[in-house]
């Protein structure tokens, strides 16, 4: 089994994204489930951004937004979870970077690195897509050592407008983890 961290826990960011069915309320959604784990606290909740779908570019836009939070959970039993709550959500794979109820993805954790099969950290492409970069940036630490690039990379997807993304909504994430009723 793997072990879990210390009670004050560790720092973690995760990308959302949906574009199937009412995408603001499954974001939504899956920040109460996330918030009301007693092993994860969420710190900060970027705005949601419209974005283009990439890679399998035939699907509806895309919500997108960031999470920090802190977590007791190793970064694989965090994975899991996240996981876990795709399903909840109604996720299915079918299409690689294809149309989707939600998608949780652990960015980053601590300043951990690792490679393995189930997990890469940081994750792998996340520095290519400005989906993940814009709202990172809007809950990214500043003393976090990727604050310069991620800082200058989400300002030049905002400003030239060739990225495909759009602020669509802020909101006030206190009030949007409110227990989810379908």
């Amino acid at each position: 089994m793997d072990e879990q961290y210390p009670l004050n826990g560790a720092e973690a960011y995760i990308a959302l994204g949906s574009n199937m069915g009412n995408r603001e309320q499954l974001l939504l959604a899956a920040i109460g489930l996330l918030d009301a784990h007693p092993e994860i606290a969420i710190s900060k909740v970027s705005g949601m951004y419209e974005t283009d779908p990439v890679g399998y570019t035939d699907q509806p836009p895309f919500l997108n937004m960031a999470l920090a939070l802190r977590t007791t959970l190793s970064p694989l039993l965090l994975l899991r979870q996240l996981l876990e709550f795709e399903q909840q959500l109604g996720r299915v794979r079918q299409i690689r970077w294809g149309p989707r109820t939600i998608d949780l993805d652990l960015l980053l954790y601590d300043n951990v690195r690792m490679d393995q099969e189930e997990l890469t950290l940081p994750h792998p492409r996340m520095m290519e897509r400005a989906f993940v970069l814009v709202p990172l940036h809007d809950v990214l630490d500043q003393s976090h050592r990727l604050q310069a690039e991620v800082s200058a990379e989400s300002k030049a997807a905002l400003l030239d407008g060739k990225e495909g993304i759009t602020l669509w909504k802020t909101i006030n994430w206190r009030s949007a983890s409110e227990p989810f009723e379908s």
